[in-house]
């Protein structure tokens, strides 16, 4: 059946067309132009008419006809009267689906960097003595190292044992048997839905979500089942009805969750252990996200599971030391980590041995609170008080993001205004993310484009 595209859905498959140089027809109708011959707008396609997409994107309807004329000149598109605008030319067959390239952020992130402002990603810089830790590797590690084949599908044993013990000091007691290293959190997640989810089963995910993860699912063919979010964390009063229906898999976000920054309680975690148990849910919990902001989160929601409750950790340096260091765990029960094992070995037979062990100096390492994530935060927010006095936001427990409430209008709408001025903002209907992890005079920059932003919608 030949699709019928709305302005939402082709604002996600455009990404950040508004970029480019020249009249913005011109750019619109090239980046159309794009999806066509990308195989992501298919032949017979049809497209927004020019009033809607002219109202979604917050450009004349001058705009879009002129650029559904080129199109039209190009023959790529066709338009009849009473059936619209259709995809006409291209490349005769399909490319990659949607569920497979994913939403605007997954395909900005594989564009790479560019003259925006992203809002897409929140990893702060390194740390100060990263090249100083680097160096004792070198010096001290590395003759043991390449003494050995290298060969460590599972993980280098003293980093899987480091994060045992960390695990355990945590209060959940955790052995090195139990771990598998990934290459960053996103793979531990695909490795989890590999084990646990077949096309077509039924996820438990919360709403809001991270597109970047859920896109994971998607590919995978699962069917989502969204549960709202409380002051305490995902509402157990949704919780339980889904659970209850046997879903293949309950994936949540228990330490700051991602993009609110709610830090689930010590309460909430034992009662989803118990739903877990009770209904055979597995639970793959992410904590990836585990940047404080003065308070100390809980143990992790594995911690609180019952006996024969199925509870499956993830975690992550990317975030809390340094994006470029992908390094990534699964902590689960040990038969389920052998299987994870036997995955991740098919996948690609181990992670990089030398950023897994710069991964395990810098985890043995103590380390004073960072207090640099407060003060980012605070800098953020007054700039954009100044700014922008009617978005709302609560501050976030944890994490590295606001997530701002939008007052009577579409975020959609808004973050096709904010290409405009240089920002990629990652909407949901009613709310955006704005990292605070940016430079102090980035995030000042920031708060300004936003401004001239919304003064234009």
């Amino acid at each position: 059946m030949d699709r019928n595209w709305t302005a939402a859905e082709l604002a996600e498959i455009l990404g950040d067309w508004a970029t480019a140089p020249g009249p913005l027809y011109r750019r619109l109708a090239a980046a159309l132009t794009v999806a066509v011959e990308a195989g992501d707008l298919g032949t017979g396609e049809r497209l927004p008419s020019e009033r809607e997409l002219a109202q979604a994107f917050r450009l004349s309807r001058a705009t879009i006809v002129a650029a559904y004329d080129l199109l039209r000149d190009a023959g790529t598109l066709d338009t009849r009267r009473g059936s619209g605008s259709r995809v006409r030319g291209g490349p005769g067959k399909r490319g990659i689906s949607g569920a497979e390239s994913g939403t605007a952020v997954v395909r900005r992130l594989a564009a790479g960097p560019g003259p925006l402002i992203s809002l897409a990603r929140t990893a702060g810089e390194p740390p100060t003595d990263l090249a100083a830790e680097l160096a004792a590797l070198a010096a001290e590690d590395l003759p043991a190292l390449l003494a050995d084949a290298g060969h460590h599908p599972r993980g280098l044993p003293v980093l899987r044992e480091t994060i045992a013990d960390q695990y355990t000091a945590d209060g959940l007691p955790t052995t090195a048997d139990q771990i598998v290293i990934t290459t960053g959190a996103t793979q531990a997640i695909s490795l989890a839905i590999t084990c646990f989810v077949r096309r077509r089963a039924t996820v438990v995910v919360e709403s809001p979500g991270w597109p970047g993860c859920l896109d994971a699912f998607h590919a995978a063919g699962a069917r989502l089942v969204p549960v709202g979010l409380d002051a305490e964390g995902a509402a157990v009063a949704e919780l339980a009805p889904a659970f209850a229906a046997g879903p293949a898999l309950a994936y949540l976000t228990p330490t700051f969750h991602n993009p609110t920054g709610t830090l689930m309680s010590a309460a909430r975690r034992h009662r989803i252990g118990e739903l877990a148990a009770q209904h055979g849910v597995p639970v793959l919990e992410d904590n990836a996200y585990c940047t404080t902001l003065g308070t100390p989160p809980p143990p992790p929601l594995a911690a609180y599971a019952p006996r024969g409750a199925t509870v499956l950790s993830v975690g992550s340096v990317t975030k809390t030391i340094w994006s470029g260091l992908r390094v990534g765990w699964l902590r689960a029960p040990a038969p389920i980590a052998e299987r994870i094992a036997r995955l991740k070995t098919l996948a690609d037979l181990g992670s990089p041995v030398l950023d897994q062990a710069l991964t395990a100096r810098l985890l043995s390492r103590p380390r004073p609170p960072d207090t640099e994530p407060l003060r980012r935060l605070a800098h953020l927010e007054a700039a954009l008080r100044a700014r922008l006095p009617d978005w709302r936001w609560r501050r976030p427990d944890g994490g590295s993001a606001l997530w701002i409430e939008l007052p009577d209008m579409d975020a959609r709408v808004y973050a096709q205004v904010a290409l405009r001025h240089g920002v990629e903002v990652v909407p949901d209907a009613t709310h955006i993310r704005v990292p605070f992890t940016l430079p102090a005079a980035t995030l000042t920059e920031l708060a300004e484009r936003l401004g001239r932003a919304w003064d234009s919608r």
